[in-house]
């Protein structure tokens, strides 16, 4: 029989990522059976690309109450992760929820209670765990390759496409996705709590707008909006997007994007009033570059840089043990975030070297998505390296990020288990 799946926010994510693989790839084992979203022209958008018969919905209990869904998966802003999660494990589903699962520490007690009282499972997606050269790094801490871990640097760069972005939409405001120390970061802050197979204990941060904003506008040039900005043939970092890519001549993944870009925004706008060409240089309260140290249960210490205003998108982290180090670079494409080469290193007691070229897996997030969504929809309850996430993974990572924006707020140390209560 197959599993019923309801999708609550007709988002990217939820339409590209969740919707059209169950369509297109699991429709023997799952099925969509209701789209929630209060704009209703673009859940329209997302149904109409999907299945024609699928209803949609302004109104999420009555979705959920018509369709009877086994699973909610929940693709929302992020500020809103809370309360379909919520709504959905009180009315008996289970949860699957895009990253991060919440934004601060008030709204992951409040989903930890929610999953306790309900007895109901919730997923997060951190389908970095999935791609090949995360996963051989946990399998070499594991196998004891360099010894206890004692410290990790690790380096995020997001380049002036893909950093931009989020200057652009709603995470540009901390209200709507706590900042890149959340709605990104998350990502990178699981990544090595997996890794380190310890919880964070205390997070000092700091963090600053260097780059996009409106103290940063040339001669005070900036718009609502990218589209009818008269500074546009001026701007450094013009959108991309709807009348932008029109030749025969495109690339035909970008002439998808700013199909899908068009349908579900600007031709939504009228609905909610909602642009996704938000000007770079307008107001916003988010950090574009920042840092933080992490000390965690096992004494391990993590050294954080994250800057979205790069020359180049890429990672770089060394892991230093007792009795060795692990070094990774990377080198990605904005656009689908694919590893375009990977290198790690492994150094032993004695200064020997070896080194690997890891191949990337196939499709986005370098194959991270596939392998994770094989595993939601077809996967068998193995999973011995753990890559499967639960709601506590999820509120490690989000309370890490939630701490550091406190921590650069107050200019203290955070302490997590002064957050939240944590079920065992």
């Amino acid at each position: 029989m197959k599993k019923r799946y309801a999708l609550a926010g007709a988002s990217g994510r939820g339409f590209m990522m969740y919707g059209r693989n169950i369509v297109n790839n699991y429709a023997d084992v799952a099925q969509v059976v209701g789209i929630f979203d209060p704009n209703y022209l673009r859940a329209g958008f997302v149904r109409d690309n999907l299945d024609k018969d699928i209803p949609t919905y302004t109104d999420f209990d009555k979705m959920i109450e018509e369709t009877k869904p086994d699973c909610v998966i929940v693709t929302t802003m992020d500020s809103f992760h809370h309360e379909f999660i919520i709504r959905s494990l009180d009315a008996g589903c289970d949860v699957i929820c895009e990253k991060p699962m919440t934004i601060d520490a008030q709204k992951t007690q409040e989903i930890l209670d929610a999953e306790k009282r309900n007895g109901r499972k919730i997923i997060v997606t951190f389908n970095y765990r999935f791609i090949p050269y995360v996963t051989r790094v946990k399998e070499l801490i594991r196998e004891g390759a360099i010894g206890d871990v004692v410290a990790v640097d690790y380096e995020w760069l997001l380049d002036k496409r893909h950093g931009a972005d989020y200057f652009r939409r709603w995470h540009k405001w901390m209200k709507n996705g706590g900042g890149l120390l959340v709605t990104k970061a998350t990502h990178h802050f699981d990544m090595v709590n997996w890794w380190l197979d310890q919880d964070p204990v205390k997070v000092y941060a700091n963090g600053a707008l260097s780059f996009y904003g409106p103290q940063h506008a040339k001669d005070g040039r900036r718009s609502v909006r990218c589209t009818g900005c008269p500074y546009k043939k001026e701007c450094e970092l013009p959108f991309q997007g709807f009348d932008d890519i029109t030749t025969r001549n495109a690339d035909p993944m970008m002439k998808a994007r700013a199909n899908h870009l068009k349908g579900m925004y600007f031709d939504a706008e009228s609905v909610d009033g909602y642009y996704r060409d938000q000007c770079l240089f307008a107001n916003c309260d988010i950090y574009d570059n920042m840092s933080a140290t992490v000390t965690y249960s096992g004494g391990t210490i993590l050294t954080y840089s994250l800057q979205a205003f790069s020359p180049l998108e890429g990672v770089k982290f060394a892991i230093n043990g007792t009795y060795g180090r692990i070094e990774g670079e990377a080198v990605a494409s904005a656009i689908g975030h694919t590893e375009l080469s990977f290198q790690l290193r492994v150094y032993n007691a004695k200064g020997e070297m070896v080194q690997y070229k890891i191949p990337q897996g196939q499709g986005p997030h370098g194959g991270g998505d596939m392998r994770m969504l094989d595993k939601i929809f077809r996967g068998n309850d193995s999973d011995p390296l753990g890559h499967m996430a639960g709601s506590r993974d999820g509120a490690m990572s989000v309370l890490v990020g939630a701490a550091a924006n406190l921590s650069i707020k107050e200019d203290r140390p955070l302490y997590i288990k002064d957050m939240v209560h944590l079920y065992e």
